[in-house]
């Protein structure tokens, strides 16, 4: 007859007397209690329901175990949780809090788990444009960019009377020999060079690029694409595109003059852009070595290229002393702009306006380095395309969470890996019965009040 063996037990020092010992026998216990929250904003906003209609599914219904909605919530929620590669979900296919998020607490099928393993979530990614024989899901790229800015639209209950969209080129480091792996001589390493686009907060946009083009390549039609979109729902909304001196090129500026949208980009100096503001710098050169502080003086004047503009257009130099130890103290700064100095004067334009965009290389910085957006390591840029979305559609999911359950808490600002920490990386016990699924988690979250204030808030979005 079969005998009862006793779970290995792990002594640790006595505490007051007392044995200390550990074993793996607490049952169904989950480390991410917390993805019931993620779960909760993502039936506000729909994310995963609309982003799996984005896939052509031409495999048999008879035979399938798990759905593509299943297949894209399990990636998109685990790189929320801090799971960054496909083979972490041969041990999440046996997460209770995910598969209550799939409403799918056991496999039709006695050979397999709720939830979909690494080998499946693969031939996901590796989807083609057309099903075939052996990648019967095909995603539609272009609903999924189309998603990006229905989801942003959709944040805001009614149109701004202006928006401001932000647009950067970054690397994202390659080690291997993926498809269109080439050196970039600025960041000195193989990478490809994604281009974001983002509002405030809101990502609109992230296009996986190689890296041996311009940063502004491909930057008008993905701006042309965005601004239709936005104008289709909110046709009076007044647009700002604000760079860096990569995208200051001749062919976005005239777009943007042609088509009702403004714009502020940097403008890399030269000699010439430096001689303009000559009078300007020795002035703040004389005020600086007087005060031994830093000094600033603005010029706003009209300038163009000597053959890469076809007009002239507004540039504000920033004529600017450093004081201090060194030879090179100057440092001067441009931008040009299609704002007229009415609207905006020039220490207002360059100070509060633009330097304002450098907000949005944190927000690139939360999806590369919480969120995992650079780790593309598939062999080809489709597949690594769709790992960016995954890690884009984690990054909108955990700003409706942050937007719409945390606004009046303390992590209404917090980055994504703080909320990870603090609210979704909670011990819990879940017990199932035939009436209810309980998940009891730790007493000693010290953060019990946000997160109960948060499934308030979401609950009622969801109402």
């Amino acid at each position: 007859m079969p005998t009862e063996c006793s779970p290995v037990l792990f002594e640790f020092a006595r505490v007051e007397q007392r044995a200390v010992v550990a074993g793996f026998d607490g049952g169904r216990i989950t480390s991410d209690a917390g993805a019931l929250l993620l779960g909760a904003a993502d039936r506000v906003i729909g994310l995963t329901r609309r982003l799996a209609a984005c896939f052509a599914d031409a495999r048999n219904p008879d035979l399938i175990e798990h759905e593509v909605e299943t297949l894209v919530m399990q990636r998109v929620v685990g790189i929320a949780l801090g799971y960054e590669d496909l083979i972490d979900h041969d041990q999440l296919r046996h997460d209770p809090v995910l598969a209550t998020l799939a409403g799918k607490l056991a496999a039709r099928r006695s050979d397999c788990a709720p939830l979909a393993g690494k080998s499946t979530l693969n031939r996901l990614e590796l989807s083609r444009a057309e099903p075939s024989r052996y990648r019967k899901v095909a995603a539609d790229t272009a609903s999924i960019e189309h998603l990006f800015v229905e989801l942003f639209l959709d944040a805001h209950g009614r149109a701004p009377r202006q928006i401001t969209l932000d647009l950067d080129a970054t690397d994202d480091p390659l080690h291997g020999h993926q498809e269109g792996r080439f050196f970039h001589g600025y960041y000195d390493c193989h990478c490809y060079l994604p281009l974001y686009i983002f509002c405030g907060r809101h990502l609109l946009a992230a296009k996986l690029r190689r890296s041996d083009i311009d940063a502004s390549a491909g930057a008008v039609e993905e701006v042309a694409r965005i601004v239709a979109q936005v104008r289709a729902r909110w046709p009076r909304v007044r647009i700002l595109l604000r760079a860096d001196s990569g995208f200051a090129r001749e062919a976005l500026m005239r777009w943007c003059e042609q088509n009702r949208v403004d714009y502020l980009f940097g403008l890399a100096r030269n000699a010439r852009l430096s001689a303009e503001i000559g009078a300007e710098m020795e002035q703040a050169r004389t005020q600086a070595e007087a005060t031994g502080k830093p000094a600033r003086r603005f010029r706003d004047f009209a300038w163009s290229t000597l053959d890469s503009w076809t007009r002239e257009r507004r540039v504000v130099g920033k004529a600017e002393w450093l004081p201090g130890s060194g030879s090179d103290k100057a440092n001067p700064r441009f931008v040009v702009t299609s704002l007229e100095p009415g609207e905006a004067e020039a220490r207002y334009l360059y100070e509060t306006i633009y330097c304002a965009r450098g907000e949005m290389e944190n927000r690139i910085k939360e999806c590369q380095l919480d969120l995992f957006a650079d780790r593309t390591s598939a062999a080809t840029m489709r597949a690594n395309q769709l790992r960016l979305w995954f890690a884009s559609a984690a990054y909108v999911l955990r700003c409706a969470l942050r937007r719409i359950g945390l606004a009046h808490t303390q992590f209404a600002t917090a980055t994504c890996g703080t909320i990870r920490l603090r609210l979704l990386k909670v011990g819990a016990l879940v017990r199932v019965s035939v009436r209810r699924v309980t998940v009891a988690m730790a007493s000693s979250c010290p953060w019990q009040h946000e997160w109960a204030l948060a499934h308030a808030m979401l609950r009622r979005a969801g109402a």
